[in-house]
C-alpha cells in the first residue's frame, strides 16, 4: 500500500504507510520505478541507539499540509524520547524531490543524535550496472547508470556517508553500516550497489535541528548539477514555499462553489484532485494506480494507462475545470488508437503497448480475436464530446475529429451483430469475462451519440445520422437482450461460452449503474429503478457497494459477497442525483460520499477497494478512479442541489 505521493508529471515518488520512500518514477509516471519497490530507508541514532522509522516503536501520522503536495508528517518514538516532523515534496517544475526534517530532543538532558537516510536505487528498473559514489564538484551522492542521474545532498552538508554492495554474497547493503551510527563505506561502488549518509547533531533538552535534503532526478550529470545549483541558490526553503504556494493555487484556480458541501468534503474533493495530479503523466497518460507491491501477487502492476479509466478521471477533471490536462489526455489517445479504430487494454506512460491478456487468436476455432474491452474505446468519445460541450474548443475537437473521432465510431458500428444489434463480445470492464456487457452496450451507446454530435457540428449530417440511428437501434436492442423481464432488472451480460453461444448472466453487478449514468434510460424508468435497487440491497456491504455477487478478488471473507469498492460505492451516490427530485432526495447521495470521506485515510488517499471487518485500505493504493469518481460524484451533486435552486 502507498500513502502521501508527491510529484509532478515526470518525478513521483511514493511513501508506503511506514514513511518509508518505495517508489521513484523518471521520467515518466508510472515507468521506470528505480527502486522496484524496495525501501528506501530512514533512521535515527540517539547516544548508541539506533531506530529505523518502520519499528514498530514509531508512531507515525502521514498527512498533507492542506490544499498542497507537501507532506505534513509527525514520527514519535517515545523509547528514544525523540519526535521528527517531516515536509515532503516534488517541485511543482523541476525534477527534484524535497524533504525538511526538523528533530526534536524530548529527553531531560543534552544528546548526541545522527539522522540517516538510505538509498536503494535499482536503476532502470535493475540492480546490474549501477554506481553510486560522493561526487567532489558538488559535494554530492550521485547514482546513475546512462541516461540516468540521482543527485542526492543536504544543507547543512551531511557528515558521513557510504557507498556500497547489496543483496550479494550476504552484503545486506550499506543501511547496515549505519546501525552502530557509523558509516565506514567506500567514496565508489560499482555494481548492485546503494549509499547511505548521515546528519549528525547535538541538542539540549527540549531543543530541536532542522535540515533538508533532496535528490534530484536528470538525464545527464550535467542535468543533476544544475538542479542541485538550483535547490542551493533558491534555497530548499524557498523551493517548498513556491511549490506549495503553486498547488494552493493550483487546487483553488476555478473558484468552485462548494457551499453545501462540509469542510470534510472539500478537503477531501481537493485533496483528490491533488492526488489525481501526482498519477497523470505530463506526456497526457493517465495511469491507474502506482503502488509497486502489487507485482508481489501479480507479477505485474498497475502503472498502466487504461484508456477507461483515463476516460473516467479526464470526465471529472473537465467537471472540475482542468480542461488544459484532459486536451493532453485525449491528444495522447489520438497517438496510440490502433489503425482499426480501437484501443487496445492497457499501455505504457511513453504510448507503447503494455503487457496484455486478451488473446488475438482462438485456439480452438483457430480464428483471428479482436483482444480488446470495447468500452475502452467508446469512453474515450463520450469523454470528448463532455469535453467540447463544456469547453468549445473548436480547434481542438476539429484536429482529432478524423484521427480520433471517426476512426473510432466506425469500428464501433463495424464491431456490431447484424441479428441482435448489439456488439460483438469482448472483454468486460472488470477484464475477467467475455461477452456482450450491458455496461459496455451503454458506453457504446454514448460513444456513437458523441461522435454523432461532432459529425452534426462538421456539417457531416449523413454520418451524423448513421451514428444516431445505430445508438437508437443498439438502445432497443439491449431492452429486447439484455433486460429480462422475468427478473425484473437487466442482464449483467450475454457470456460467451466458448463454443460460439452466448448465455444470460443474470448476476447483479455495480456496472449495470451504466444504463441510466450515460443515457440509454431515464433513471426513473421502472427498469433502471428495478436494477438500480437490486444493486443497492444485494451488493451492499457495510455501506458500501461490491462490484457484484460472489466477487472473490482480494476478498477477505466469504462470508460476504464481497469487499466494497469506493468507485461503485459512488455510483450508487450518482444515482440517487440523477433521481432526485428535490433537494431532500439528494440526502441519500451525501450520505455515501460522507461514507467515503469516513473511510480516506488520514492523508485523504483511497485505495481501489476496503476490507469490511477492519475497514483497512485493500489493493492499490492511491488508485486514480476512486480519487476521480469522488470528484465527479460530487461536482453532480452540486450541479443538481443547484438546479434546486
Amino acid at each position: 500500500m502507498r500513502d502521501i505521493p508527491v510529484g509532478n508529471g515526470s518525478l513521483l515518488v511514493n511513501f508506503d504507510d511506514k514513511y518509508q520512500i518505495r517508489d521513484i518514477y523518471f521520467p515518466h509516471v508510472g515507468q521506470e520505478n528505480h527502486t522496484e519497490g524496495h525501501p528506501c530507508r530512514f533512521g535515527l541514532w540517539v547516544d548508541g541507539v539506533f531506530s529505523w522509522i518502520d519499528s514498530e516503536d514509531w508512531k507515525r501520522d502521514l498527512r498533507y499540509s492542506p490544499e498542497t503536495l507537501v507532506t505534513d508528517v509527525r514520527l514519535v518514538n517515545d523509547s528514544l524520547k525523540a519526535e521528527i516532523h517531516c515536509s515532503d515534496t516534488v517541485a511543482s517544475h523541476e525534477n527534484t524531490f524535497l524533504r525538511r526534517i526538523r528533530v526534536i530532543n524530548k529527553a531531560g538532558g543534552p544528546r548526541e543524535l545522527r539522522v540517516f537516510l538510505h538509498h536503494d536505487l535499482r536503476i532502470y528498473e535493475n540492480p546490474f550496472g549501477d554506481t553510486a559514489l560522493y561526487d567532489p564538484e558538488t559535494h554530492a551522492i550521485i547514482h546513475y547508470k546512462k541516461h540516468r542521474y540521482f543527485l542526492i545532498n543536504t544543507e547543512p552538508h551531511f557528515d558521513s556517508f557510504a557507498t556500497g554492495r547489496k543483496a550479494f554474497k550476504g552484503s545486506e547493503g550499506t543501511w547496515r553500516d549505519a546501525e552502530d551510527g557509523y558509516l565506514q563505506g567506500g567514496a565508489i561502488t560499482e555494481g548492485s550497489v546503494d549509499s547511505t549518509i548521515g546528519v549528525h547533531f547535538s541538542l539540549n533538552a527540549g531543543s530541536e535541528f532542522e535540515f533538508y535534503y533532496w535528490i534530484a532526478a536528470g538525464t545527464s550529470y550535467e542535468d543533476v548539477v544544475r538542479l542541485n545549483d538550483l535547490v542551493v541558490d533558491r534555497t530548499p526553503l524557498g523551493y517548498l514555499d513556491y511549490t506549495a504556494n503553486y498547488w494552493r493555487a493550483w487546487v483553488n484556480k476555478n473558484d468552485t462553489d462548494l457551499d453545501g458541501l462540509s469542510e470534510r468534503v472539500v478537503e477531501l474533493y481537493k485533496r483528490s484532485l491533488l492526488i489525481v495530479h501526482t498519477q497523470i503523466d505530463s506526456d497526457g497518460a493517465i495511469l491507474a494506480a502506482n503502488d509497486y507491491d502489487v507485482t508481489e501477487r501479480a507479477t505485474d502492476h498497475y502503472s498502466y494507462l487504461w484508456t477507461r479509466d483515463g476516460a473516467f478521471v479526464a470526465n471529472a477533471l473537465d467537471l472540475a475545470g482542468y480542461s488544459h490536462l484532459t486536451r493532453k489526455f485525449f491528444d495522447f489517445c489520438s497517438r496510440i488508437v490502433h489503425k482499426d479504430g480501437y484501443f487496445l487494454q492497457k499501455y505504457n506512460s511513453d504510448g507503447t503497448v503494455a503487457s496484455g491478456w486478451h488473446a488475438s487468436w482462438d485456439i480452438h476455432k483457430r480464428t483471428k480475436l479482436v483482444p480488446i474491452q470495447e468500452d475502452e474505446t467508446s469512453l474515450v468519445l463520450w469523454a470528448l464530446w463532455e469535453h467540447y460541450d463544456r469547453y468549445r474548443d473548436i480547434e481542438f475537437a476539429h484536429r482529432l475529429y478524423r484521427k480520433l473521432t471517426i476512426s473510432c465510431a466506425d469500428f464501433l458500428i463495424r464491431h456490431r451483430d447484424p441479428e441482435t444489434g448489439l456488439p460483438l463480445p469482448s472483454w468486460n470492464l472488470w477484464e475477467d469475462r467475455l461477452g456482450v456487457h450491458t455496461f459496455t452496450c451503454s458506453t457504446v451507446v454514448a460513444g456513437l451519440r458523441a461522435a454523432a454530435n461532432f459529425a452534426a457540428l462538421f456539417a457531416e449530417f449523413d454520418r451524423a445520422i448513421k451514428y444516431r440511428n445505430v445508438a437508437d437501434e443498439m438502445v432497443a436492442s439491449m431492452r429486447v437482450h439484455l433486460y429480462n423481464a422475468e427478473i425484473g432488472r437487466f442482464l449483467r451480460s450475454l457470456r460467451s461460452t466458448g463454443d460460439g453461444r452466448l448465455e444470460p448472466d443474470s448476476t447483479i453487478d455495480a456496472s449495470l449503474f451504466g444504463i441510466f449514468y450515460f443515457g440509454c434510460f431515464s433513471p426513473d424508468d421502472e427498469m433502471v429503478v428495478n436494477t438500480m435497487k437490486a444493486v443497492s440491497e444485494h451488493l451492499n456491504v457495510d455501506g458500501g457497494v461490491a462490484r457484484f455477487d460472489h466477487d472473490g478478488y482480494m476478498r477477505v471473507s466469504e462470508s460476504i459477497t464481497g469487499n466494497p469498492w469506493f468507485i461503485c460505492t459512488l455510483w450508487m451516490a450518482d444515482y440517487f442525483i440523477s433521481s432526485a427530485r428535490s433537494a431532500v432526495d439528494l440526502r441519500r447521495a451525501l450520505n455515501v460520499i460522507e461514507w467515503v470521506v469516513d473511510r480516506a485515510l488520514p492523508s485523504g488517499v483511497l485505495a481501489e477497494q476496503l476490507d469490511p471487518i477492519t475497514r483497512e485500505h485493500v489493493s492499490v493504493s492511491p488508485l486514480t478512479w476512486s480519487h476521480s469518481t469522488f470528484v465527479a460524484t460530487v461536482s453532480k451533486y452540486l450541479e443538481k442541489l443547484k438546479s434546486f435552486g
